[in-house]
């Protein structure tokens, strides 16, 4: 043991070492001395608890250069979506256009005029560069927008509806994600739940039995990520903005998913419009931007401008509001619905929902051959893959996918683990990558991953 503790080389030493060299151009000081330190300690625990009995300096270099690679990389990093869920929350939602991107990166880049009003020399407000956009798409008289949808309906709440009743039926108390439910996001806004109807069904008498001194909003909550079908009533927006109007008391949608494209043109089960909302005479509408809008994680709040204006001064609006790189992705991908078949061609999200199967299952076919060549043998076969993102509740599209022949949970686990990270799904046993979520640039790296995971099939 004491001739291995005397084999270990000192600090210094392989700080001069050539092999090193490269990683030394690389990192800081400290960071380089740090991981020799760390390295040169790894092995003398490993010495202390007889868990080696011979190494040589060339075995810690190495390990010094591994280490390296991994401090090199970030936490967050591109994945490959092969689970065909196209708006899938764990992986980051909506993918943005690379025209966004391109504009982001040129703002991020360099000084711009977020809060300077460049006509007149003064300073100007952030919420300028989106409201004229998403009041002409929407229809609404003003807009603002906030760090994410529930930052959306906590302020509203907070402005119009503290410590007094804010109407909600019994069957739209809905739970979002990481348990976030509309009831928590109501008490943390200072305003009073009060429940009417029942799980199944509400009707506006319900409402207007409801309503009485203290009450200050009637709130309507779309329900997105779940369906209740079968003996249902729900009220319309129509008749809940006439009932608010009627009693004088606002009354607001959250609307959650932000669907700009009227989706049953394109022989999909329609959702309800941003733009239908405003119409229906409901004064205030919360929409999400990262959703089926394909925009950047945002909250969009529309609505009549008096309301609005209020909001802007609300103490909430300073903790949640966005940055430059959220307006500027915002922006840009609001520009894209000037024409909706642009929209349609260009925002991924939009473009995967519609896009033609015969596209996908041109896809599956190029992996399949690709894959054949290096003699890994799969299947291709017709799928249906999901919207998800708590936007449309089971609503799925044709897809098609690749089936790998071998253990699903090993298989599963290889693809995505390592440096190339595809996630994939099981299903009936087996372990398929959806090319719905694939783009045609990703599939020579599924193929170099197969590689090297071959003899697993």
């Amino acid at each position: 043991m004491q001739n291995l503790f005397r084999k270990l080389p000192k600090v210094d030493i392989l700080m001069k070492d050539e092999k090193l060299a490269e990683i030394k151009k690389k990192i800081s000081y400290s960071s380089f001395y740090q991981l020799i330190t760390d390295e040169i300690n790894d092995f003398r625990n490993k010495i202390k608890n007889r868990e080696i009995d011979s190494f040589n300096v060339e075995d810690i270099i190495e390990n010094i250069i591994l280490n390296a690679e991994k401090h090199s990389k970030t936490n967050l990093k591109k994945v490959i979506n092969g689970t065909g869920v196209i708006i899938h929350t764990n992986l980051g939602r909506s993918i943005l256009n690379k025209k966004v991107f391109e504009q982001m990166k040129d703002i991020a880049t360099h000084y711009n005029n977020l809060e300077y009003d460049i006509s007149t020399g003064k300073r100007g407000n952030r919420n300028s560069h989106v409201e004229k956009l998403l009041t002409k798409l929407t229809g609404a008289e003003s807009a603002i927008v906030v760090n994410n949808n529930a930052a959306a309906v906590i302020i509203c709440l907070n402005e119009f509806a503290k410590n007094g009743n804010s109407i909600v039926s019994r069957g739209e108390l809905v739970e979002i994600g990481g348990s976030f439910r509309i009831p928590d996001i109501m008490e943390l806004s200072g305003t009073h739940l009060k429940e009417v109807g029942t799980t199944n069904k509400t009707h506006i008498e319900d409402y207007k039995n409801a309503i009485d001194d203290e009450t200050k909003l009637i709130l309507k909550v779309h329900t997105s990520n779940f369906k209740i079908v079968g003996f249902t009533k729900q009220v319309e927006n129509l008749e809940i903005a006439e009932l608010g109007k009627e009693n004088n008391i606002l009354t607001m949608e959250d609307l959650g998913s932000g669907v700009l494209v009227d989706f049953s043109k394109y022989g999909i089960t329609k959702e309800p419009t941003v733009q239908e909302s405003i119409a229906s005479g409901i004064d205030l509408v919360t929409i999400s931007g990262d959703k089926l809008l394909g925009g950047p994680q945002c909250g969009i709040i529309l609505g009549r401008k008096e309301l609005i204006d209020r909001l802007k001064k609300n103490p909430y609006l300073r903790a949640f509001r966005v940055d430059k790189l959220v307006l500027s992705a915002l922006e840009t991908t609001l520009n894209l619905y000037s024409d909706e078949r642009e929209a349609i061609k260009e925002i991924p999200t939009l473009k995967m929902i519609t896009e033609n199967s015969e596209n996908v299952l041109k896809k599956a076919t190029a992996l399949y051959n690709m894959l054949l060549e290096n003699n890994i043998k799969t299947t291709v076969e017709k799928t249906r893959a999901k919207i998800g993102g708590g936007s449309m509740p089971e609503e799925t599209v044709s897809s098609y996918a690749v089936r790998f022949q071998g253990s699903p949970e090993i298989l599963e686990k290889q693809f995505r683990e390592g440096n190339i990270n595809i996630i994939g799904r099981i299903s009936n046993d087996g372990f398929i990558i959806d090319l719905k979520t694939v783009f045609d640039e990703d599939i020579p790296l599924i193929v170099k991953k197969a590689i090297t995971i071959k003899e697993l099939f």
